[in-house]
């Protein structure tokens, strides 16, 4: 008898996708159905398959995975998946099952503004009236909640410059030059100002970013006083910020760009300009993370998804083959 299991995907939900094919696809070889709608109706091996293909197909958009972030920037939809990986609902179920959670969502806005962009980007799948989540569904609902508290940080129906610049972040700090690199630089302020207002990105506390150096002239051929002595010895070789400099010596801000100037005079210290940098506050790396898996996972679905289009791809032509046979 075949494998029955409705929904499928209530069990598939192995993050190694490919391997659990390969268990599936064992399974199949040795089994007998009687029929060829047992296949069709229940199959595991072959309801998977039928699921990736279908993914695969809607994956295949150059845009797909910024229509899906804009999809997911929106926490009704992330409460509609939250649900429907659990079981199989009618829309009314679907609302009753949101209630239970502890969310109140109009009947129109479930069916308008949810169900329809989730089946879109195949996170979500409809058998008759019933829906329920896909394999990609439930693997990306596991990171819903670490995304929720960022849903309503990130722009809605956006080009996703802000996701991109966050993932780039996690390398590390950026210049403004750097980002202009990674965003198109007309919207490399705008993205910045968004992302800083929803306190993710920040520039380095410390204001200043000029910074004076030691020369390798050696300060005893020269007359000093004692404060531009204390200055001199406080400059070390690996730089430091004229602010800095004041705490470590105790003199002025006034006092101590004075005696900057006469050191510099005497070839003893040379400033040297910093570019503002930007980086991660710790929510904008939690959420970048967040990103850098949630694409890992759509990355790791397609690539899994290409064996099953090949091993399509073989029986189309099979069976192309073997009609031309007949003909002849």
């Amino acid at each position: 008898m075949g494998n029955i299991l409705v929904p499928p995907t209530r069990k598939i939900d192995n993050c190694d996708l490919s391997g659990k094919l390969k268990s599936l696809n064992a399974e199949c070889r040795n089994c007998a159905p009687i029929t060829p709608f047992e296949c069709l109706s229940g199959c595991r091996v072959y309801l998977l398959k039928s699921e990736l293909r279908h993914l695969w197909e809607t994956m295949a958009n150059p845009d797909y995975k910024k229509e899906l972030f804009n999809v997911l920037k929106n926490k009704p939809r992330l409460h509609v998946m939250q649900a429907i990986v659990k079981g199989t609902y009618s829309s009314s179920q679907l609302q009753q099952e949101i209630e239970r959670a502890g969310h109140d969502y109009r009947q129109d806005l479930l069916s308008e503004e949810c169900l329809p962009f989730l089946l879109e980007v195949g996170l979500a799948a409809r058998v008759r009236d019933n829906y329920h989540a896909t394999t990609l569904g439930i693997r990306l609902t596991k990171l819903f909640d670490d995304f929720l508290e960022f849903a309503d940080k990130l722009p809605t129906h956006s080009e996703c410059y802000e996701e991109a610049l966050l993932e780039a972040l996690l390398s590390g700090p950026k210049t403004f030059e750097d980002i202009e690199a990674l965003v198109a630089p007309k919207n490399v302020s705008r993205t910045l100002k968004r992302l800083s207002s929803a306190g993710l990105v920040e520039t380095p506390k410390a204001r200043a970013y000029i910074f004076f150096f030691r020369t390798i002239r050696d300060p005893n051929k020269e007359t000093l006083t004692k404060a531009e002595r204390k200055v001199c010895d406080a400059v070390g070789y690996e730089g430091i910020s004229a602010g800095e400099l004041s705490k470590e010596t105790g003199l002025s801000l006034r006092r101590t760009y004075k005696y900057i100037r006469t050191l510099k005079g005497k070839k003893l210290v040379f400033m040297r300009k910093s570019p503002k940098a930007y980086d991660l506050t710790c929510s904008g790396k939690k959420l970048a993370l967040v990103l850098q898996q949630l694409q890992q996972t759509v990355e790791e679905t397609w690539s899994s998804s290409q064996p099953v289009m090949r091993d399509n791809q073989i029986i189309l032509e099979a069976g192309g083959l073997s009609k031309k046979l007949l003909l002849h």
